[in-house]
């Protein structure tokens, strides 16, 4: 089967699963494809995977049945969700997504952070070459900008903003650059830094959280409905440099007792562990 084909078909399937329904038309708008082509699809798509759908007279368009069983995609609550957030943010035209009948939906706005392309080309070049870079870099420990040569090997995004992983050889250590703060980019040579090691970024920890000791025994379940928890906890593993970012968007780094509960829902149960192994690899939890 040619690729373009597969990818119809799980187009086709994608509609059907999530809308259940597909018209002709729908494939010749979205793939640009002719009016018998979408037809010899959905003529083939049937001999693939019958039992699947069938054609509704009434509403002149193809239906899923219920013994539907998709077999060119793996159905995915949290791809179908990030699709309207896509949307939502502008972050891809309408036209690439396989949405049809959106559901109606809203999201809180993104404050929109800078970013430049002229900033993020040259870095994720120098990335993939492992190459050194100068960097025009607004920090917040120096009131106004200044150079800084960097080797980046990775990007990192927090929750809210994008970072470059870079050799910083001012402080001759790994260090996180924000890319919205980086005002102009300029080559500097090749690099000999080797990314691995970056002992924060190859080493994982796992985090374990549990619900707030202070919440009742159904606020509690609740908490452990909403994270996926198993007997009350769950551990989420992720490179060491992240662990601070990850402290930041769940208010873990604020010590309890200045939050109220409803604010703090989950705890970090294995803190102290945490703090060993970064003083262990000198890992800062803050970016330049």
């Amino acid at each position: 089967m040619r690729w373009g084909q597969r990818q119809r078909f799980a187009f086709l399937e994608k509609r059907l699963y999530w809308e259940g329904v597909l018209g002709r038309s729908d494939l010749m708008e979205h793939f640009g494809i002719s009016a018998p082509q979408a037809t010899a699809d959905v003529a083939r798509y049937t001999e693939l995977a019958p039992g699947n759908v069938e054609f509704d007279r009434r509403r002149k368009a193809f239906i899923d049945l219920d013994t539907f069983i998709p077999r060119f995609f793996e159905p995915s609550a949290r791809n179908y969700l990030t699709q309207l957030l896509l949307q939502a943010d502008h972050a891809a035209p309408s036209h690439e997504a396989w949405l049809g009948n959106e559901p109606a939906f809203d999201a809180i706005p993104r404050v929109r952070r800078r970013m430049d392309t002229d900033v993020l080309r040259p870095v994720v070049n120098a990335i993939h070459q492992a190459r050194q870079v100068e960097i025009y870099y607004q920090s917040m420990t120096q009131p106004l900008p200044g150079w800084r040569s960097v080797a980046p090997h990775a990007l990192i995004y927090d929750g809210a903003r994008w970072h470059a992983r870079c050799w910083c050889y001012k402080r001759s250590r790994f260090a996180d650059f924000v890319l919205a703060r980086m005002l102009a980019v300029r080559e500097a040579g090749s690099s000999s830094i080797d990314p691995q090691l970056d002992a924060a970024w190859t080493h994982r920890f796992t985090m374990k959280l549990a619900p707030h000791p202070d919440l009742s025994e159904g606020q509690q379940r609740a908490i452990e409905m909403d994270f996926g928890m198993i007997d009350g906890r769950i551990g989420i593993e992720m490179r060491l440099c992240l662990t601070g970012y990850f402290e930041r968007h769940y208010g873990l780094d604020i010590p309890r007792e200045l939050l109220p509960v409803w604010r703090r829902q989950v705890i970090l149960e294995n803190r102290e562990e945490l703090m060993a192994i970064r003083a262990e690899f000198g890992e800062s939890a803050e970016a330049a």
